[in-house]
């Protein structure tokens, strides 16, 4: 079951990474969007390019860092990924999501979700940099699930979209608590999964960032 889930996840994040390259790499900006969004996607084109194209190296070498055999055969490659993954995705991504964000079509409250959440990805991919130059390996894996939890958002929000409309929920109404229900339930499941590693492996009480590096986050 494990396998099969982590399965779908590499194979979302790809799959995901390659339509956004491809709808906006091949086609012009907004073309693939709701129609109420394009105004807005058009008037901010660069920014909306930047966003993407530097999102995508986070949510590509995402789901290769938590795999254990790569870290243990090619640590240099998997400090090199890292090093895009933040440098990059997180952080260009996350300041060009956060300036998107003030503008985000759905009003205050789909704007506020989506900022939150840009904030969340710069502060939890903050920790995971700091925590590993400090030598805390097992603080920088945890704050590192936290903070894929957030890339995902662009896996879950393109599932929550179709199926709003599937379901016939206007989009007006849709939008702005996608752009919650995209990022927060991935949080929780990161905590949850932060969790359990503790409880099972530690008898005793006290917080995941204080586990060994082997006990805080699953390994692939």
């Amino acid at each position: 079951m494990f396998r099969f889930a982590r399965a779908t996840l590499v194979f979302l994040c790809l799959a995901v990474s390659l339509y956004a390259v491809a709808a906006y790499g091949l086609l012009p900006v907004g073309a693939l969007v709701h129609p109420d969004m394009k105004p807005a996607y058009e008037a901010r084109a660069g920014a909306v390019a930047l966003h993407v194209f530097s999102a995508v190296f986070a949510l590509a070498l995402g789901p290769f860092q938590f795999n254990a055999g790569l870290r243990a055969r090619r640590p240099n490659l998997h400090r090199a990924m890292g090093r895009l993954y933040l440098g990059v995705g997180v952080l260009v991504g996350g300041l060009s999501g956060l300036y998107l964000a003030l503008g985000a079509f759905g009003g205050p409250a789909a704007r506020l979700g989506f900022a939150t959440l840009a904030l969340a990805w710069l502060y939890t991919g903050w920790k995971a940099y700091a925590a590993i130059r400090a030598g805390e390996v097992a603080s920088h894996r945890a704050w590192m699930l936290r903070n894929f939890a957030l890339t995902t958002a662009a896996v879950t929000l393109r599932i929550y979209l179709p199926a709003s409309m599937l379901a016939g929920i206007p989009f007006e109404v849709a939008y702005p608590a996608i752009a919650w229900l995209c990022w927060v339930p991935n949080l929780l499941v990161a905590a949850y999964i932060l969790g359990r590693c503790h409880l099972s492996n530690s008898p005793r009480s006290r917080s995941p960032m204080a586990t060994s590096p082997s006990s805080t986050t699953p390994t692939w």
